[in-house]
C-alpha cells in the first residue's frame, strides 16, 4: 500500500559531475545526510532537484543508487513528471518496483491551457498504465513554473475516480488561500505546502507537513519545529524558520542552495548545476551565507559514524 507521507520531506538537490553527469555517490551522500539531520522523507527529482533537467534514464539510475545506497526506499517520493505520458508511466513503474513509498507527479506542462477533462486523462493513464495497488500518486501544484495548475475540479474527480491511489498535493503555488481551499474543501486529503513559513498554521487547519526547498539547509530547524507543535517554544521556532526561508528567498533558491551547502560542508561536489541554471556569483553566494549566519543559521552538526560522510 502507498506510504502515507507526513513531517518534512525534503527535494534533495542533485549534484552534478564537472562534465555535468549527475553524481550518485554524492547524491546518495546527501539524501543519506538530510535523513539523519531530521527529514521524514525525500523528494528527490522535484524543483530543487533540477528533475525536470534529468533524463529518464538519469533519474532511474540516481534513484537505484539511491536504494543500493541504504536510503530506505518508503521514504522516497521521487518526481515523475514529464509532458509525455509514456515517460511518467515509466518513471513511475521504476519507483513502484523499488518500494518508494510514492511518487510526485506535475501535469504534463506543455500544451496550454490544458482543461480539467485532458488532466484527469492524464493522470488517469498514468495510474491505469502502471495498474499497482502499491501506488501513491501524489499531485504536485507549482503553476507560476510549469504553467499548467492543478485545480480544484481536478482533485475532486481524482479522489472520487483513484481513492486509494491520489493521497495527496504538494501545494507550491505560494498562495495561501489556495493551500487554505485545499484543506478545508478536501479533509482527509492529505496536503504538503512548499514553505515551512505556514507550517504552523497549515497543520492546524489539517497539512500534513511541507515538502520545501528549505529542507536542504535548515532540516534541523524545521525538524525542531515539528517536534516543538504543542509547546510553548513553537512559535519562537516558527519565526526563526520563517526568518531563515525568507533570507533564502531573496535569491533563487536551487543555486542558493547548492552554494550554501557546498561552502558548508566543503564539498565542491555539491556546487555544479545543469544549464540553464548557473551559479550564484561568488559575492552573493557570501553574502547570502553571511545573512544565514547572522540570523543565527549554522550547518547542522556532524554526521553519525554509520551515515557516509560528505567530506
Amino acid at each position: 500500500m502507498p506510504r502515507h507521507f507526513a513531517g518534512l520531506l525534503v527535494p534533495a538537490i542533485t549534484p552534478f559531475t564537472a562534465e555535468g553527469l549527475p553524481d550518485s555517490a554524492a547524491f546518495v551522500a546527501i539524501c543519506r545526510w538530510l535523513l539523519a539531520q531530521g527529514a521524514d522523507g525525500l523528494a528527490v527529482f522535484g524543483t530543487t532537484s533540477e528533475g525536470t533537467s534529468l533524463t529518464v534514464a538519469e533519474r532511474m539510475t540516481l534513484l537505484d543508487a539511491a536504494v543500493e545506497g541504504g536510503i530506505p526506499p518508503e521514504v522516497l517520493m521521487p518526481g515523475v513528471g514529464s509532458p509525455a505520458l509514456g515517460d511518467t508511466i515509466a518513471l513511475t513503474r521504476h519507483a513502484v518496483a523499488l518500494g518508494c513509498g510514492g511518487v510526485l507527479s506535475l501535469p504534463p506542462f506543455y500544451y496550454k491551457p490544458a482543461s480539467v477533462e485532458g488532466l484527469f486523462a492524464w493522470y488517469a493513464g498514468v495510474i491505469e498504465g502502471v495498474a499497482s495497488d502499491n501506488l501513491g500518486l501524489w499531485l504536485y501544484h507549482i503553476p507560476q513554473i510549469s504553467g499548467v495548475g492543478i485545480p480544484y475540479a481536478l482533485i475532486e474527480r481524482l479522489i472520487a475516480a483513484f481513492p486509494a491511489n491520489v493521497p495527496g498535493i504538494k501545494d507550491s503555488s505560494g498562495d495561501w488561500a489556495n493551500t487554505e481551499g485545499m484543506l478545508k474543501n478536501f479533509p482527509g486529503f492529505r496536503v504538503f505546502p512548499s514553505s515551512e513559513a505556514v507550517l504552523l498554521k497549515a497543520m492546524a487547519l489539517g497539512a500534513v507537513g511541507c515538502i520545501t526547498a528549505t529542507g536542504n539547509i535548515n532540516p534541523h530547524g524545521i525538524r525542531a519545529l515539528l517536534d516543538a507543535r504543542g509547546t510553548p517554544q513553537a512559535e519562537g521556532l516558527q519565526a526563526k524558520a520563517a526568518a531563515i526561508r525568507a533570507i533564502l528567498a531573496v535569491y533563487p533558491l536551487i543555486q542558493g542552495c547548492k552554494a550554501v551547502l557546498s561552502a558548508e560542508l566543503n564539498d565542491t561536489r555539491l556546487a555544479p548545476l545543469r544549464p540553464p541554471l548557473t551559479p550564484l556569483p561568488a559575492d552573493q553566494a557570501q553574502a547570502l551565507r553571511d545573512r544565514l549566519a547572522q540570523a543565527g543559521w549554522r550547518v547542522p552538526g556532524p554526521l553519525d559514524p554509520a551515515h557516509t560522510p560528505l567530506i
